[in-house]
């Protein structure tokens, strides 16, 4: 059976979570023989909110194929001109057309076989009023339906429910479907009925020791007191290094297994990184 196997990395949490990948993606490239890389990088600056240019090169650098974001995307100025020229980097399908950039992303990998990647963002419990994410997905399967049958589906959101929604509503359709956003990776990962891989959350990539990858005394105190504090990235290690890769049939675009990624790397340091 001819077969690819993609590895989605979670939620990559400032320099430091930059710095874990650096040091880690080779290695982990290796073990499971991936063939295809796809990260969310929409936390990777350094406030740990958007992404730069100079980030997109330092993960195609480090043998990214696909960058997938969600409601960061906007955080820095600087990518808007930039979304246009950076196929490879993604913003969500579902926001209006009118905004810079794509949400689907089609390509020809290593392999030589054509791989499509969509990114779409929930709409319960988050701030932006977006289009319907399962429409936006149908409508994306008829324009990808005769160019491939590889296709992989971040779906950054924050509850269970839609995302569990999304993947059964896409089972049998798309090759896997996996959730970003909470950077609390989930342990539920499998293979739908329909030969759709899902997990609902990856994790992130980011310090152990914080809240999700941030400071965590000053939310604590915002706990404490509900007054206003300033968040921001936890510099200090050991860093976690969560995702997913998956095995998909390249003749049927089906998933064959999904396995959980959770490294944790105890020696990476901020200088090391992007």
């Amino acid at each position: 059976m001819d077969t690819l196997r993609v590895l989605c990395i979670g939620d990559i949490i400032g320099p430091i979570g930059c710095a874990a990948f650096q040091s880690n993606i080779d290695r982990i490239c290796k073990e499971h023989q991936i063939d295809v890389v796809i990260v969310n990088g929409e936390n990777s600056s350094p406030r740990g909110r958007g992404i730069t240019s100079r980030l997109v090169r330092f993960f195609k650098h480090n043998g990214v194929d696909v960058i997938t974001t969600g409601n960061h995307i906007w955080a820095e100025r600087e990518i808007y001109d930039q979304l246009d020229q950076l196929p490879e980097l993604l913003r969500p399908a579902n926001y209006p057309t009118d905004c810079p950039g794509n949400g689907v992303y089609v390509f020809t990998c290593k392999t030589g076989h054509t791989v499509a990647v969509i990114n779409l963002q929930g709409r319960v419990f988050m701030r932006e009023n977006l289009a319907c994410p399962f429409k936006t997905a149908e409508s994306i399967l008829t324009f990808l339906r005769d160019k491939t049958d590889i296709i992989v589906v971040d779906f950054h959101a924050e509850t269970t429910s839609e995302k569990a929604g999304l993947g059964y509503f896409l089972d049998g359709r798309v090759s896997a479907v996996v959730g970003t956003h909470t950077h609390v990776q989930t342990a539920d990962e499998r293979v739908l009925p329909g030969g759709t891989a899902f997990i609902t959350d990856l994790g992130m990539v980011g310090p152990l020791n914080s809240m999700l990858g941030l400071k965590k005394e000053p939310i604590i105190q915002n706990f404490l007191t509900q007054m206003p504090v300033k968040f921001s990235v936890e510099t200090s290690g050991p860093v976690i290094i969560c995702g997913a890769w998956i095995e998909i049939d390249v003749r049927t675009g089906k998933a064959i297994t999904i396995e959980r990624i959770r490294l944790e790397d105890s020696e990476v340091s901020i200088d090391s990184g992007a």
